[in-house]
Order: C-alpha cells, then structure tokens, then sequence
C-alpha cells in the first residue's frame, strides 16, 4: 500500500511539473506576443503621426476621404492580422494538447 501510495504521489508530482512546464511554455509565448503588439503600436502611432502631418500640411489639397479610408483599410488589416495569430496560436495549443 506505501508503494501505491507513493506511486500515486510521483504521479501527482509528474503531472503537476508538466502543467508548469506547459505555463511556462505559455509565458514566453504570451511575452512574444506582447513584444510584437507593443512593436506594432509604436508602427502604427509612426504612421499616425506622418498621416497627421501631412494632412495639416495640405489641409486644402488632400482629399480626406480618401485618407479616411486609408486608415479603415489599415485598421481592417491590422484584424485580420490579430485573428490570425489567434488562430495560428490555438492551433498550435490543441496541437500541443493532442
């Protein structure tokens, strides 16, 4: 009966430094990530600053709509993008599980 007992507790024990591998796993994963959000926004608040710029250069000679779109379009994109690294990341998740 030790014996079980102490079989059951290495697997216990197992079990639980697997879950922190696969945490840790996670954490590095999730600071990546975090790392290419921080380097997309820096991207984007760039692009932001030379848009405004522009227009307040040539308020009179550039037609808004037309940047308007522009930035709908890039925000459109910038989804696309996230969803897709979702996407990428659950799959490679249930590959890991399974």
């Amino acid at each position: 009966q030790n014996e079980k007992e102490l079989h059951d507790v290495v697997k216990q024990q197992e079990k639980q430094l697997l879950q922190v591998i696969d945490n840790r796993g996670e954490v590095v994963r999730l600071k990546a990530e975090a790392s290419e959000l921080k380097r997309l926004l820096q991207r984007a608040e760039t692009e932001a600053k030379v848009l405004w710029e522009e227009v307040r250069g040539k308020e009179h000679q550039v037609d808004t709509t037309s940047i308007q779109e522009r930035v709908m379009l890039r925000r459109e994109v910038d989804k696309l993008r996230l969803l897709l690294v979702q996407k990428d990341e659950e799959k490679r998740r249930l590959t890991t599980k399974y």
